[in-house]
């Protein structure tokens, strides 16, 4: 498909051409056509898939033409760093001088971007909470926008930025709603279920063109933190099959809290890697770990931690996603004959990192079935209404501005599966 078929304007096609664009991408090729005609649309593609590029190519083949009083669109992402990276693009395709586009973030000064809000602008690019705080200042006029873009939609959600997102969202009478993420989750539809009609979900892989070859990788997706636990606990009560075991979690916090809550602290099996007290059960080495055979868990914290040897280890769990993640992929390319299962934990707020993971080593996780014995823990009302507060006050103080309002807020994934891994598992053991 050529730059001509996505029926861009000719300036356009030639500021992507001079960008070195030569053909469209996927989501471009996909997305276009509905974007220019208006359609509210949920665009999912990994990094480097061309969501910016899309939706800048939109914003501009749709505005036309610039010197407005109020913005006609206004484009959220979440960091300042994003204000940049986007204005940038703009600033690369844009060949129509009249266009005023102007970054909103909590770095600069609120009057000042007041001022130059008021001065006349066509698009605005901003971090939601300052946008908010410059929309109840009357700063920011929404009057005009024909075109409401969430960028990064998914880290939008793991920072808390649902309410300011929501309420810049009913500010606007009607127009265009286009979101843009790595992963479509649970979390995010109930952020834009309220003002997203009918969209089109539009989704791309864009895996690449080479697999890496890794040891069986399994991914169970939970709720939360405490699902995780009784999934873990669920899984190492088959001590015959999960005979030596190492789990990784972020911090050694969590190492210690994960041990102390495995089985209610009582079995005298599992230990922390490098404890961090003297009086608790653990290994400084791993080596010491594998030797021992009555040691069958050890729980590692990837904090400060340096390369480990996992030979001889048939079972590494990930119940936390380090944050680097070739740290993870370190540890499940395959590096000789050993037979491995390696198996993620995931939360909603973790899937866009297994997104990254998947590009890198081109090829999906399969999607383990959830046990059907197991506990699926819910979010209670009080921890919710506790971390809104929290939420609530961190705005209030940053900006001195009205409360939020509270809405319901509930976790849908209650569905339980039957588990079919019992037959990997066995075919994996090599121990005696």
């Amino acid at each position: 498909m050529s730059l001509e078929q996505l029926k861009l304007s000719k300036p356009l096609v030639s500021a992507m051409t001079a960008a070195g664009y030569l053909s469209p991408k996927e989501i471009q090729a996909r997305t276009m056509s509905r974007i220019l005609g208006g359609q509210d649309i949920i665009a999912v593609g990994p990094e480097g898939s061309g969501k910016t590029t899309t939706y800048v190519l939109g914003v501009l083949m749709r505005l036309k033409y610039g010197f407005e009083e109020a913005p006609r669109a206004l484009i959220l992402v979440p960091t300042k760093e994003r204000v940049l990276e986007v204005i940038e693009q703009f600033n690369l395709l844009n060949r129509n001088n009249t266009i005023r586009i102007v970054g909103i973030h909590a770095d600069g000064g609120m009057e000042a971007q007041i001022n130059e809000l008021t001065d006349g602008v066509d698009i605005v690019v901003a971090v939601p909470a300052r946008a908010r705080a410059v929309y109840l200042k009357l700063g920011l006029n929404t009057n005009k926008i024909q075109m409401f873009i969430v960028d990064d939609a998914a880290e939008m959600v793991k920072l808390g930025m649902q309410l300011p997102i929501n309420e810049l969202a009913n500010s606007i009478q009607k127009c265009q709603h286009l979101i843009f993420t790595d992963v479509l989750h649970d979390r995010l539809s109930l952020m834009i279920e309220p003002f997203m009609k009918l969209p089109t979900l539009i989704e791309v892989e864009d895996l690449g063109e080479g697999q890496t070859e890794t040891y069986t990788q399994l991914l169970y997706h939970v709720p939360n933190f405490r699902t995780k636990l009784n999934l873990l606990n669920l899984l190492l009560k088959d001590a015959e099959v999960f005979d030596k075991v190492v789990v990784f979690v972020n911090t050694r916090l969590t190492a210690q809290t994960l041990s102390k809550d495995l089985f209610d602290g009582k079995a005298d099996d599992i230990f922390v890697f490098k404890p961090l007290f003297f009086d608790e059960a653990g290994f400084d080495d791993i080596e010491d770990f594998k030797a021992v055979d009555e040691a069958r868990v050890l729980i590692v914290a990837n904090e400060g931690l340096t390369n480990m040897n996992l030979e001889g280890i048939p079972f590494i769990f990930h119940f936390e996603l380090p944050v680097q993640k070739e740290t993870y992929l370190n540890r499940v390319i395959k590096q000789g004959d050993e037979d491995v299962v390696a198996i993620t934990f995931t939360t909603d707020l973790e899937l866009p990192q297994v997104r990254k993971i998947e590009q890198a080593i081109g090829q999906k996780i399969e999607m383990a079935e959830l046990p059907e014995d197991l506990l699926v823990e819910q979010v209670t009302k009080a921890a919710l209404q506790k971390s809104k507060l929290a939420k609530e006050q961190a705005e209030e103080e940053a900006y001195q501005d009205a409360a939020f309002h509270k809405r319901k807020e509930s976790n849908a994934k209650t569905t339980n599966y039957g588990i079919g891994q019992k037959a990997i598992m066995n075919k994996k053991k090599k121990h005696g």
